[in-house]
């Protein structure tokens, strides 16, 4: 059976395999290596014969350690399944995180998930156990913060189906989100094919310092990039400035680079790695990673002129950074804080200032450090008698990191001030908030310290806007009430009736001075021998299906196809394939399906998720019930979208419900990495249009047929001829980005069927 832990003997291996990879890489490129390189191109398959074309050529790779969440990870066992292996290949865990829903406070929300997600947590238990996985069950944390805690190391490649997976790069891992069928082929044994990414450097001087935190640089860093600056790029944090980070500080700017759209992000290894990987429990790793400390920072070349070696360089000086924030509706909107409350004021931004709910968590900041700098915040405003005027809910990161702040005080410090604890889970950063009607429905203001905030993203309510911050900021605005309140300036009354203005919070230690607390274990470890265990899927139930493979192409082109939607705007997983409700269902894929679309914006009518039967002529149907008209009718369908199309989650079933309902195709002026890939993995054609202004040419009642199918060849445009009802036709030309092994995947259907043959 494959160890699970990360032993010396494991981070041994990964180091031997990375010198002999790059040994060949240096003799074949002759130039200096970036971080990024020494780790992805050490984890080559192949490194005599792999074709090294940043931007271009598509890597084989084999990565060490796989991790799951329980939502995709319903999908991607119930994929592995069909492989016929018995056991995984690579070392894998599932994470219980995502099901569970904020309703009141932790432990009753704990307790209700438990009762009714019980047929999926024992699906899950069951199959870790058969498979090989180690189990993390409900309760146990975010799959991120539980990784950090217990695998990630300096230069291990691990993959996980959440978008971000990248938080392990805090440690020093290359970490990549890839949807459920990517981590199904390397856990049955196959190389993980990905595209040779580009470099960016974000060079780092100074030291951060009062207010600003580790959040406020990739807020800084989003609102440079933009959503789409990162794609196929992985984004390297170096210069002296980077040293001064602790480890969970860098694991909040890698975790918050999924929404740059890159692949992922990273720091070189450093004392405050070595720091972290003591203090939870894993010292033994820190010799081994200091004698090959030449493989995992740049080379010193590449440091001392970084202009040379990447295709873009992001300088700044942390000493002179302030605190930002990011929203509504996009995590790339970006501003100081300094300039918020001039656009709270101005009517045209349509900002509300009273905020409804300030939220503090998530996987993205809820590490010891985190919630000890928003603890010394609410201890000013209790020494003054005030507690939070709107409601305050805080994520622990993890069981671990619960125990310990409950043992150490900062938990009753939020509590003190009005907070709410809420389980150790995803919760409303993805959507798992039953919040009332009364807050949601009505155009209204949260604050967060989570990672996404597209609209619908945390309530489900297209009206509520999100503007993330740091932890402590968040507190602060807890306190303040208003959005154009900066506590940097402004002042608050205390119980006495005088103002006083809140200091900024003492520095916090990265790690507690007395150890971490496990708290209450719930990792359960894999048998030496599942063989004998049964996986048994009740054909009625609502929550889980068997999958079938999907129908190889039948060689012909596809012909008057119609245009299911015409998506306007971003159009993000989160957009095609809602969470919140409809998570329960993930397992199912044809229950799940209902939902498809549901929160895009359809160009052809301007509302969110219904169109038009082109069939029937009926107006105003859900995007999924005509989807399932056309397919009964054996006609196939295409789906056009925007800019970046599928950014955000790595959600698989955004492309999984497209195939099971009859699409064969998406057609945009751009795609995200990940949702890109996923598409092509399903067996469908994510095609981009040579002209980006071609776009507006597509109409409601066009019959699209794409030619020439057959002879179809990387680099290669696609044939796109459009039929318009009034008579008249176009030719387009479609770009791709099939490789000739990917368009394997389309002949016969899916990866995973090439898999099979």
């Amino acid at each position: 059976m494959v160890a699970i832990e990360s032993t010396p003997e494991m981070a041994s291996a990964v180091y031997a395999t990375m010198e002999r990879n790059l040994g060949v890489v240096r003799r074949r490129l002759g130039r200096p290596l970036t971080l990024a390189d020494k780790i992805v191109l050490g984890h080559l398959d192949d490194p005599e014969h792999q074709e090294l074309v940043p931007g271009q050529s598509y890597l084989l790779l084999r990565p060490d350690r796989v991790v799951f969440q329980d939502v995709l990870g319903q999908t991607g066992l119930l994929q592995f399944m069909q492989t016929r292996r018995e056991r995984v290949a690579v070392p894998a865990t599932i994470h219980c995180d995502h099901l569970i829903q904020a309703r009141v406070e932790g432990e009753s929300d704990l307790r209700e998930s438990l009762a009714e997600n019980k047929e999926v947590y024992e699906f899950l238990r069951s199959a870790a156990a058969k498979f090989g996985l180690g189990f993390w069950g409900p309760g146990a944390g975010i799959i991120h913060q539980v990784v950090l805690e217990n695998y990630a190391f300096p230069g291990e490649m691990i993959i996980g189906t959440d978008s971000h997976t990248p938080n392990a790069g805090g440690l020093g891992a290359c970490a990549v989100g890839v949807g459920g069928a990517d981590a199904v082929e390397v856990i049955a044994g196959l190389p993980w094919e990905v595209l040779y990414p580009r470099h960016i450097a974000v060079y780092l001087t100074g030291q951060m310092s009062g207010w600003t935190a580790p959040k406020d640089v990739i807020l800084y860093v989003a609102g440079q990039l933009t959503v789409s600056g990162g794609t196929n790029a992985i984004v390297e944090y170096i210069g002296p400035g980077a040293r001064t980070i602790s480890a969970t500080g860098k694991a909040t700017i890698t975790n918050m680079g999924a929404e740059l759209g890159a692949t992922t992000s990273i720091f070189p290894a450093d004392e405050h790695m070595a720091a972290y990987l003591r203090a939870t429990g894993k010292a033994a790793l820190v010799p081994l990673f200091q004698q090959h400390q030449h493989l995992l920072e740049p080379d010193k070349e590449v440091e001392a002129d970084p202009a040379k070696y990447y295709d873009r360089v992001v300088e700044l000086d942390l000493s002179e950074l302030e605190p930002y924030i990011v929203g509504p509706h996009s995590p790339d909107r970006a501003r100081p804080i300094s300039q918020l409350a001039a656009e709270v004021r101005d009517s045209k931004n349509g900002f509300i200032d009273e905020i409804s709910t300030a939220l503090i968590g998530s996987c993205t900041n809820s590490s010891y450090e985190d919630m000890s700098r928003a603890a010394d915040v609410a201890e000013q405003a209790k020494a003054h008698g005030i507690k939070a005027g709107v409601p305050f809910l805080v994520t622990p990161g993890s069981e671990e990191v619960r125990a310990t702040i409950e043992r150490d005080g900062q938990m009753q410090s939020l509590k003190e001030v009005g907070g709410t604890v809420l389980a150790n889970a995803c919760g409303p950063c993805i959507g798992q908030w039953r919040r009332s009607q009364e807050e949601s429905t009505k155009p209204n203001t949260i604050v967060t310290s989570y990672n996404r905030n597209f609209p619908r993203r945390n309530d489900g309510q297209p009206t509520t806007m999100n503007f993330i911050g740091s932890p402590e900021i968040v507190t602060a605005f807890a306190l303040g009430k208003r959005l154009s309140f900066n506590p940097l300036t402004d002042t608050l009354t205390g119980a006495d009736g005088q103002p006083f203005r809140l200091e900024p919070p003492k520095p916090a230690p990265e790690v507690p001075a007395h150890g971490f607390d496990p708290g209450h274990a719930t990792y359960i470890a894999p048998p030496e021998d599942g063989s004998k265990i049964k996986l048994e899927v009740d054909p009625t139930s609502e929550r889980l299906q068997l999958m079938e493979p999907w129908a190889a192409w039948d060689h012909k082109d596809f012909v008057d196809c119609p245009v299911l939607i015409k998506t306007q705007g971003k159009t993000t997983t989160d957009h095609i394939s809602p969470a919140g409700p409809w998570l329960r269902y993930r397992g199912h894929l044809d229950k799940f399906s209902d939902n498809m679309f549901m929160g895009a914006t359809n160009a052809f009518t301007g509302e969110a998720g219904t169109g038009v039967d082109v069939l029937t002529g009926e107006k105003g149907l859900m995007i999924s019930k005509i989807a399932r008209d056309y397919k009964a009718h054996a006609i196939k369908w295409v789906a056009v979208g925007d800019h970046n199309y599928g950014e955000g989650s790595s959600r698989e079933h955004a492309a999984l419900s497209p195939r099971l309902l009859g699409g064969c195709a998406v057609i945009a002026r751009s795609f995200a990495r990940i949702h890109e890939s996923n598409l092509k993995k399903q067996g469908l054609l994510a095609l981009t249009f040579q002209d980006a202004a071609d776009y507006d040419k597509i109409r409601a009642d066009d019959r699209l047929s794409l030619v020439g199918l057959e002879e179809m060849a990387p680099g290669q445009p696609v044939e796109c001829r459009i039929k318009h009802a009034d008579g008249t036709t176009e030719t387009l030309k479609l770009n791709h980005t099939f490789s000739a092994s990917q368009l394997e995947w389309f002949r016969k259907g899916s990866a995973l069927n090439l898999f099979h043959n």
